[in-house]
């Protein structure tokens, strides 16, 4: 539940249209919901402007299912990272409507009424096309929280000129997720040529002495752009999360000065 239906449902309350006993029913799952396995956070719309993510990597597809379960009929819109498509496929037997990012290895469940890819803002740029399920994890975070994404691959620093050739696409762009594995030049680079945010992801994309994506995240981490921060290896999510959140400082700000 998050801020505009919970003042509904108060005015609901307030109008006579909803008995409080109802009212009540409906809020006394409002803090969490004990599912046993699973405490569900239903505050977490209110408190972050968001709701809970689910983590599908450990989870059996009954816990995945019954998480979801809950957090629809509560009205929130739930996504599911890192789930592989035989556990997708359980869920959308349930739920026909929800759509599968097989490259993300996202499942998305919009709440009735969302609407997403509306501000404008974020670019995600990967070095290469082997880079692409964690740059798609960021691209469909960010579209899911309601932002519109633009996205620019396989410009990776060994034929620079590529992303050279896109120059007012970066110029457009309030926020960067820039995603590279190998040697992690490309954030760098990026953070060089613009004056924005750049959110770098570490990709385990590489030969043996890449280690998995320690090379690119401490080659990240040692950037010399000062604009360039950095998430944890193979966190595609996590970059789109916070390029979302960035974006949607920045547009506030902006139509606050219109």
């Amino acid at each position: 539940m998050d801020a505009p239906a919970l003042k509904t449902l108060l005015e609901s309350v307030a109008s006579g249209e909803v008995a409080v006993e109802e009212a009540v029913d409906l809020l006394k799952r409002l803090p969490y919901e004990n599912l046993s396995y699973a405490h569900v956070d239903h505050h977490r719309p209110l408190r972050k402007g968001f709701p809970e993510v689910i983590f599908g990597e450990g989870k059996t597809a009954d816990q995945i299912f019954g998480i979801t379960k809950a957090m629809v009929s509560h009205g929130d819109t739930v996504m599911v990272t890192r789930i592989s498509p035989e556990k997708a496929a359980r869920l959308t037997a349930e739920y026909p409507e929800a759509a599968y990012h097989e490259t993300a290895r996202i499942w998305v469940h919009e709440k009735e009424g969302a609407a997403n890819s509306q501000i404008g803002g974020i670019l995600v740029i990967a070095a290469g096309t082997s880079d692409m399920p964690v740059a798609e994890e960021a691209v469909v975070t960010a579209r899911t929280m309601g932002h519109h994404v633009d996205t620019l691959y396989d410009v990776g620093v060994s034929g620079i000129h590529r992303l050279l050739n896109y120059a007012s696409l970066l110029a457009k762009a309030q926020v960067f997720v820039v995603v590279a594995g190998m040697e992690g030049t490309l954030p760098s680079v990026v953070g060089g040529l613009v004056d924005k945010p750049v959110i770098a992801v570490p990709t385990s994309v590489g030969y043996g002495a890449s280690f998995g994506g320690v090379t690119a995240l401490l080659a990240m981490l040692n950037s010399c752009a000062s604009n360039v921060s950095v998430v944890n290896i193979d966190n595609g999510f996590g970059g789109g999360y916070v390029a979302a959140l960035i974006n949607a400082l920045a547009c506030r700000e902006r139509n606050a000065g219109e």
